[in-house]
């Protein structure tokens, strides 16, 4: 599923006018702006009970290959978003 058909099924489910339902799929999900997003930058934990948690996790400095040359190359730290299913979500798929 990509974004637009989560945009339908919001919009068919919720009974939403489409602009309404795009509105609402942004607001929660935009990748500079939207409310997870946001809040991640803020470096706190998104938790949804049943569905999962979103968080940041800092990676160290660390050494790396090349994979056209091997040439062996430094890797700066960074911080990445993550995603853990909650319980509710992980009975409903398995």
């Amino acid at each position: 599923m990509n974004k637009t058909e989560l945009i339908q099924q919001l919009e068919e489910r919720a009974d939403l006018s489409r602009s309404d339902a795009q509105n609402a799929v942004d607001a929660l999900f935009g990748p500079s702006d939207g409310i997870i997003a946001s809040e991640l930058k803020k470096g706190n934990k998104v938790q949804i009970t049943g569905f999962g948690s979103f968080e940041t996790r800092k990676r160290g400095a660390r050494k790396g290959r090349n994979p056209q040359t091997g040439q062996e190359i430094d890797i700066g730290p960074s911080t990445s978003a993550s995603f853990k299913a909650g319980k509710g979500l992980k009975d409903a798929v398995s």
